[in-house]
């Protein structure tokens, strides 16, 4: 994934825009970065945040950088945000998103006359260097916006930083955030709503499914107005999002209270308390707890000063390493107890296997796992917060698979229906694989009626293959 914050305003903006872009560390642990535009002209820092946070990588650049206006960008992906010069002017760009067909857009350039792009150590394309000449086809940056997310098959938000103001551009689907706040003298934008709330911005609007603003210091300009059409991704407020803030109206938080007490009404168990796998998993919780009447409790304690988010490193084992070193556990918690563990969800298996094996020599009496969305049977196709290369990986579809004997997508679509027998047979087979004493998942009807929104707007795409 990757998150960005812009700020125009009419005194300098690096202090905002340093904490601001700080606040999206939690989208990405690999590149972070910063632009701005002042009396210098442009100025632009990027570093690597594998192995330092964002601000201790930036507190030099934080000092000698001035602007009034500028971007930042968290990502674990590209580095950027990146300087454009080209027909349109001189900008600094930065993405959120991703790009199915790259081969495609690379070889049609080629083919009209553009001669290269820089490749990453990792031989492949940076993505944002791809929007920027996809936007440079326009004969403004508007319409080269409204070009590049037409050409995109995937989904793309972007900010543009020239020398008068920010463009901000929410992808055509709205499937991520793109939020605007203001206060005197300034405006801000940014893709976690919270991000702006402790540097004295308030809430001014979010940008709607495809539209185009323009931010300066003097005010905000619509562009290109939003399409009635959205599919935001529902992951934002079941995983990835941050408990503070609040998509389309509906905060994180609440919603996640929501899906726990969804779960407990469709069930009967019996435990000696409640516990959420630490973030995310903790409020759908005290969802279930305060629904259920059994208490909640925290046999696990997170310790987040050394280890980094555990689904970002490119290795699985490293993945599965950096979720067990990062837990600590509580014996007297543990030891003879039923407990009932929450999760917002189960993708490979690899990391609750691994959770459920410690729970046991523990002396955890039973494990009741509970999980805060439906089966994913799908690879997402728009956002880069998973990284499946196959949906082969993912346990659910391994489990049909080895039911149908077949790996064709015809047989996923009976256990999309959670009253189906065929969707009872693969829970069972993923539950005997993990030890779980029961599993459960939250049914896609009730994840839905939890978030408050018509169905039509939220992207359920992982879960039931509807795009």
């Amino acid at each position: 994934m990757s998150g960005f914050f812009g700020v125009a305003s009419k005194k300098d903006c690096v202090f905002d825009l340093f904490f601001g872009t700080d606040y999206h560390s939690h989208l990405g642990t690999r590149r972070g970065g910063m632009a701005v535009y002042g009396e210098k002209g442009f100025e632009r820092a990027i570093h690597n945040i594998e192995n330092s946070p964002f601000r201790t990588k930036f507190e030099r650049d934080f000092e000698e950088m001035k602007g009034n206006i500028g971007i930042g960008c968290i990502s674990d992906n590209e580095p950027q945000p990146l300087l454009v010069r080209s027909h349109l002017g001189n900008f600094a760009i930065a993405t959120v998103g991703r790009i199915n067909n790259t081969d495609e857009l690379v070889k049609k350039a080629f083919a009209d006359g553009r001669t290269h792009f820089l490749e990453m150590s990792g031989g492949n394309i940076n993505a944002t260097e791809l929007v920027a000449s996809l936007i440079d086809c326009g004969k403004d940056i508007p319409e080269g916006i409204r070009y590049a997310q037409e050409a995109i098959d995937g989904s793309m938000s972007i900010l543009i930083l020239t020398q008068n103001g920010i463009y901000a551009a929410r992808d055509k689907a709205g499937r991520t955030p793109v939020v605007v706040g203001k206060k005197a003298g300034a405006y801000c934008v940014a893709f976690e709503s919270f991000s702006y709330l402790n540097l004295g911005y308030s809430y001014m609007k979010e940008l709607g499914a495809g539209e185009i603003d323009f931010i300066s210091p003097e005010g905000v300009e619509v562009v290109t107005p939003p399409s009635d059409k959205m599919k935001i991704c529902t992951f934002l407020w079941v995983y990835y999002g941050n408990p503070a803030s609040t998509y389309e109206g509906l905060n994180v938080e609440e919603m996640r209270y929501s899906c726990g007490d969804a779960l407990a009404r469709r069930d009967d168990v019996i435990a000696d308390g409640v516990a959420g796998l630490p973030d995310s998993g903790t409020a759908h919780a005290v969802g279930y707890a305060n629904r259920s009447g059994m208490p909640l409790t925290r046999p696990f304690i997170k310790y987040t000063a050394t280890w980094p988010r555990s689904f970002m490193p490119t290795n699985q084992k490293r993945r599965d390493l950096i979720a067990h070193m990062k837990l600590l556990t509580i014996d007297s918690l543990i030891r003879g107890k039923k407990l009932v563990l929450i999760d917002d969800s189960l993708v490979r298996g690899t990391q609750m296997r691994g959770t459920a094996d410690f729970l046991y020599k523990s002396g955890a009496k039973e494990l009741h796992i509970r999980l805060a969305c439906p089966p994913i049977l799908y690879g997402c196709p728009y956002l880069n917060f998973s990284r499946s290369d196959s949906d082969m990986e993912l346990i659910a579809r391994r489990k049909i698979a080895e039911l149908e004997g077949t790996e064709e997508e015809s047989a996923v679509r009976p256990y999309t229906d959670p009253d189906s027998p065929q969707y009872a047979a693969m829970v069972e087979s993923i539950r005997k694989e993990l030890l779980f004493t029961s599993l459960k998942y939250h049914r896609l009807d009730d994840m839905i009626a939890s978030t408050g929104l018509p169905e039509c707007k939220l992207c359920t795409y992982c879960w039931n293959g509807k795009k």
